[in-house]
């Protein structure tokens, strides 16, 4: 199947044992190195037949006999510690970190647009040599961030990534062309909801009086993408926290009550057609989107005055992005 064409962009790791060479070894390699997004830019292929002699003779056949380090990646050591390539000192992952933490300490506000864009180009790089660390199991213990200090970093990636960004949202942000956001990866290592929930248990047997977990549970929001826009909803449960609360399903009701008020609130207040607008909303929690293009925006908007006047496309652009704000904080929890 390896090697007739099969193609799985989400495979990650292929086992070989068997001599491979030429074209069968390039087809059989190349079903995990489907690149998918920024976060999947490599595949992982363990040998249990010595293959490098093989793989070597394959790309210089197929493709450019210098390419071999293009092709392949380089080693857990030269990722983490630093390399010299083509003359020039290519930085590891502790270098930059020592970085990080010498120029950006936490607590400490980063000022000026020069100071804010070093930053970000300087955690972008982080996060794309953790990325590829993460493959090897010898990067496990050897984070140097600890978990917390990671989400605080994130959390201030997140803030410029907001204050930055361009009205049309992406998973990669192109700001300008100095500006680059790895949202993806950003995305790929952040908390969720069940693990916020647990952090609430915890503090709900600690008779609602151990502050530090609440004071954990603000950082996994704050440096969760996802989170930030359901900040307000985990807020409002922790509030009515006590010791008779059943974390789990209160948390449902919470969250079945203050959605149904919240999209009743939107109706009203935009003169929505309240049974196209349900619908509308049900069916974009279950296709998992929002659409936002067509005609099925305006067939939920108030009919057009007779007589003119208001600005229609204006109205539209503000119901738009009102639903999305709803769309967004209720979004994986219904």
């Amino acid at each position: 199947m390896f090697l007739t064409g099969f193609d799985a962009t989400t495979l990650n790791t292929l086992w070989v044992d068997k001599n491979l060479k030429h074209h069968g070894l390039i087809q059989a390699f190349s079903r995990t190195n489907r690149i998918l997004n920024s976060v999947k830019t490599f595949g992982n292929i363990i040998c249990f037949r010595n293959l490098k002699k093989a793989t070597d003779d394959a790309i210089a056949l197929f493709g450019d006999r210098e390419a071999g380090g293009i092709v392949l990646l380089k080693t857990y050591d030269d990722y983490y510690n630093g390399y010299e390539q083509d003359g020039k000192h290519k930085s590891g992952y502790k270098e930059l970190i020592e970085r990080l933490l010498a120029e950006y300490p936490l607590g400490v506000a980063i000022l000026g647009e020069t100071a804010k864009k070093a930053f970000i180009a300087l955690f972008g790089a982080i996060l794309r040599l953790r990325n590829i660390l993460t493959a090897f199991d010898d990067f496990a213990g050897n984070e140097i961030l600890s978990d917390r200090d990671l989400q605080d970093y994130q959390s201030l990636y997140i803030d410029l990534y907001q204050e930055f960004r361009p009205k049309d949202d992406g998973d990669k942000e192109n700001i300008n062309d100095d500006i680059v956001f790895e949202m993806e990866l950003i995305k790929q290592i952040e908390v969720n909801i069940d693990y916020i929930l647990m952090l609430v248990a915890q503090y709900h047997e600690s008779n609602c009086t151990d502050k530090e977990i609440l004071a954990a549970i603000d950082k996994a929001v704050n440096s969760s993408i996802e989170l930030r826009s359901k900040k307000e909803l985990i807020k409002g449960f922790i509030a009515r926290v006590n010791t008779s609360t059943q974390v789990d399903d209160d948390w449902r009701k919470f969250v079945a009550e203050q959605k149904e008020a919240d999209l009743a609130t939107l109706i009203i207040d935009e003169k929505l057609k309240e049974n196209e607008t349900r619908r509308f909303i049900d069916n974009s929690f279950r296709d998992g989107a929002l659409k936002t293009t067509g005609t099925d925006i305006d067939k939920i908007l108030p009919p057009a005055s007779r007589f003119g006047g208001g600005n229609r496309q204006e109205k539209k652009q503000g119901v738009i992005a009102k639903l999305l704000g709803f769309f967004e904080k209720y979004l994986g929890l219904v």
